[in-house]
């Protein structure tokens, strides 16, 4: 069988989402096909500059979201990459230094708002968790270590801190008219 992606802990969450479901184990989240740029092309830019350093592999919220790599730099592990979203209604922002804070938003199980202004992550006490949620925080603690957010808003904004002025500088050379 054909390896997902070039990126290990991916290919070990595609093996976990293919056991559990597309969107059963965080909510709006599952992995579509590594690399399709098709949504950058259509809501973004075709500029081949701005497609080579981003490497779209999930889909963000049930709405068409979706989650990318920024190649930041020419570091060879891709999951050390800063990691994006580009909203269906617009926006786009950096949400985690790298892939295991992804992992970990996942696991706080809501699905990113993302507008113009800002992308974050809200759960209401009361909402119920996705069917599989139990098993990805398994998943996840036996894997990797780790343990879900507790305040989302800590990883999103140590990611913003790092690399939010960047990418903003950067993805508008791009998309601005």
């Amino acid at each position: 069988m054909a390896e997902y992606s070039p990126v290990p802990e991916l290919n070990l969450l595609k093996a976990f989402q293919d056991k559990f479901g597309y969107e059963a184990y965080a909510d709006g989240f599952g992995l579509d096909d590594f690399a399709d740029r098709s949504g950058l092309v259509a809501g973004w830019s075709a500029d081949p500059e701005f497609l080579a350093r981003l490497t779209p592999f999930a889909r963000a919220t049930g709405g068409g979201s979706f989650y990318a790599f920024w190649h930041v730099d020419n570091r060879s592990d891709l999951a050390t990459l800063p990691i994006v979203v580009f909203g269906d209604e617009g926006g786009q922002h950096v949400v985690a230094r790298h892939l295991r804070e992804l992992f970990q938003l996942l696991a706080y199980d809501t699905e990113i708002s993302v507008d113009w202004d800002e992308a974050y992550y809200y759960r209401a006490g009361d909402e119920e968790h996705s069917d599989s949620h139990d098993e990805f925080v398994t998943w996840l603690a036996e894997h990797f270590d780790l343990a879900p957010a507790t305040d989302p808003d800590a990883i999103v904004n140590a990611a913003r801190s790092e690399f939010g002025d960047s990418f903003t500088v950067w993805s508008n050379a791009y998309l601005t008219p």
